[in-house]
This record gives structure tokens, sequence and C-alpha cells, in this order.
């Protein structure tokens, strides 16, 4: 029996007396996963992506872990119920407009000293400004550095559009006016190097494309890590007790722990493992988030039919972002249909062996977001369900 075999057969009996569609987190690869991450955050605290978790339970369940330290959060909303639930370091990783929210922030003590919003214009710290309704406390700021590698004078870009301050130069300006302006204190700087660590660099059956990208990505994070080195300098000058910086992915943790200008790290995906972390050679990690589909119809040799399954994830649309069968191994889509919103046709010799009721175990493309579909994760330990514990949907949280 293969790895993956046994892991159905566990899988099919912790559930047996549970009906799909269901979730589950196999709790001995999360908690591999997570030892992975801090071995190669090599001392440095990591921060936990929440967008990635999406269930408070296992945001606690990873924290209480020796090697992690502090949430960063993806909505002000979010950010204040984790801060007002007792989580006492949630660091914002987005400009908001929440008008609503800031004000709440900044009229609450216990939520401003929890709470970092991130800005990168001084039109954030206006808009914060002009939402106070008479709040008094300082809001803590922290400033985000686009991490982006800019070829040919800038006509070619490598990374995602987020932050436009790219220099150390407009970084230590936004830096002065934070420190000029009263009601808010600059706590960190964060740097997210999406094209290193979100971007494969195995990619199955492409082997010059995997060889650029590791070339793109070893040019990236030798000028990122000068750059950003520069820019803490730069903005230490201003404001010299600054709390943190903190940079990376779970695609790049050891490279970005290696910085001597990093105290932090960020990594959530590499928690659950989805589909998108299969394609690197920095680490191997363990597939700990699936989701089960019951099967409905067996409409001939080599087909079943399972009921929803309809799940993309975000991002450029793509074959990529799409759930993949897992389990049993060897089902793939009918490739004029793929995953439908209420029904999904597999095709493939497992096919035969399945009967009407049983399940056919997924992987989601991306990691939080199969919590979005979700209202309740199967906890599973061995080859037993341990708990049941709610998403932030279960909770009636729907931030995005």
């Amino acid at each position: 029996m293969t790895a993956r075999a046994a892991d159905r057969a566990r899988y099919d009996r912790a559930t047996a007396h549970l009906d799909a569609p269901l979730a589950i987190v196999d709790l001995d690869a999360f908690d591999a996963n997570a030892d992975d991450l801090v071995r190669r955050a090599g001392g440095k605290p990591v921060r936990v992506a929440s967008k990635s978790v999406r269930c408070r339970a296992l945001l606690e369940r990873v924290l209480a872990k020796d090697g992690f330290r502090g949430i960063m959060s993806f909505t002000l909303d979010e950010s204040l119920w984790l801060a007002r639930s007792g989580f006492e370091d949630v660091l914002l990783a987005y400009p908001s407009a929440d008008r609503a929210g800031f004000a709440e922030l900044a009229a609450d003590p216990k939520l401003a000293g929890a709470v970092t919003v991130m800005i990168d214009d001084p039109a954030h710290l206006d808009l914060i400004d002009a939402a106070r309704d008479g709040g008094r406390e300082v809001v803590r700021v922290c400033l985000e550095l686009d991490t982006s590698l800019k070829l040919l004078g800038g006509r070619v870009r490598v990374g995602a559009r987020r932050s436009p301050l790219h220099s150390p130069a407009q970084l230590a300006e936004l830096a002065r006016s934070v420190a000029r302006r009263p009601g808010f204190r600059l706590v960190g700087i964060m740097a997210y190097e999406g094209h290193v660590a979100g971007v494969g660099d195995a990619v199955a059956g492409r082997p010059l494309r995997s060889r650029a990208i590791r070339l793109m990505q070893a040019a990236a994070r030798r000028e990122l890590a000068e750059r950003r080195a520069a820019v803490v300098r730069a903005v230490r000058a201003v404001v010299p007790d600054l709390e943190f910086v903190n940079g990376g992915g779970t695609g790049s943790v050891q490279h970005t722990a290696a910085e001597d200008a990093v105290t932090e790290i960020a990594a959530g995906s590499g928690l659950y493992v989805p589909r998108l972390f299969d394609n690197y050679t920095s680490f191997t990690g363990r597939p700990a988030a699936l989701f089960a589909q019951p099967v409905v119809r067996r409409p001939g040799v080599g087909v079943v039919t399972v009921l929803g399954g309809g799940y993309p994830a975000s991002g450029a649309a793509g074959p990529d972002r799409l759930p993949v069968p897992y389990l049993p191994e060897g089902l793939r889509y009918d490739p004029q249909e793929g995953p439908g919103e209420v029904q999904t046709p597999l095709l493939g010799s497992p096919a035969d062996d399945l009967l009407i009721g049983d399940k056919v175990w997924f992987r989601h493309a991306k990691a939080g977001e199969l919590c979005e579909r979700f209202d309740t994760l199967h906890l599973i330990e061995g080859d037993t369900v341990t708990a049941a514990v709610p998403t932030y949907r279960g909770e009636g949280r729907t931030f995005l």
C-alpha cells in the first residue's frame, strides 16, 4: 500500500460516520509542517498568515508552539475581531479603507495596542485621521516595501503590484511623515516577496521554465536583500526603535531568514500545504487540509460523478487554480466539464472501484480559501476525528 493509499484508508475510517461534503485537517501533517517552518526560520519567529488558515482553533494551536509569534491578518474587521478574541499581536498585511473599523481602533486602548495597520501612502494617514470620530488612541502603523524586481530601467517588472514604495528614500520620507504626525507610531516594515515565496521553481514537465524561475528568483533574492537592508537603515535613521521587519512567505522562509535586516518571517500556507506548494525545491510539506465529495453517480465504465467540487482559487484563471482529485490516486477531470458547481465527473480506472456514497478526497489550490466553502474542519489524529472546529465561515465571519 502506498503512503497516499494508507492516508485514504485512515481518512475514510475516521470519517465513516460523517456524510460528505466535508473538510478535514490531518493534525499529524499540520504539526509536522509547523515544525518544518520553524526549522527553516532558523531561530527567527514565524508570524502566522491568517488568510491561509481561517480557523481560530488552528491559529491558537500553532501559536502555542515554540517558534511562532503573532498573526498577519488580511482585513481590519478581521484584525479587530481577532484582537477582541484575545490575540495580542495582529499585523494587518494590507491597507484598509474601513472607516468604522478605524474609529473603533482609535477609541479602544486594547485594540490599539494589539493591532498594527499597513500604510504605503500619506493618504492612508489622512483617511485614518478623518475616521477617528473622536478616538484619541495612538495607531500603530507599518510601512510596506515593494519587493518587485525591476529590470531594464524599470521597463520589466517581476512581482506583484503592491506598494508604491520601492526605494530607501521613499520609505524614509513616509517614515518622517508618520513621525511628525500626532496619533501615529511607526513600529514596523513589511516586505512580501511573492515572486519568490509564492511561485514554485520545479514545475512538473517544464525543466526549462523551472530553470528560468530559479534564475529569476536567485537574482530577485540578491537584489531584495541589498535593498531591504538599505531600507531598514534609512527608516531606522528616522525611527530608531522600530519593533520588527517582516519578510518572506512559505516558499522563501530560509532564504529570507538568512537576511540580517529581517527580524521575523511570515508564513501560513505551509501549514496546510495546498497543491500550489507542490512544486518547490526549497521544501517538501505534507498535505494537511483536504475536502471530500460524495460519489452520487456512476455514468459508465471509468467514470464517477461527485457532488459539487467547483471551488476555484483566486489569482489569474488557469488549471493551476483548480482543486485536484487526490484520493484515490489516478482520478482526473473530464476536460469538457472540469469541476462543476453542483456536480463533477471524474475519469480513470479507480472510478470502477467506487460505489455510490464513497468519498473522493480533493486538495484545494490555495490554503485558507478552502475554509470559505466549509463551516467546519474535522481534525484527524491517526484514524480518528478528535474534534470539529468552526472555520471563519462557521463563526459567521466572511471578511472578503
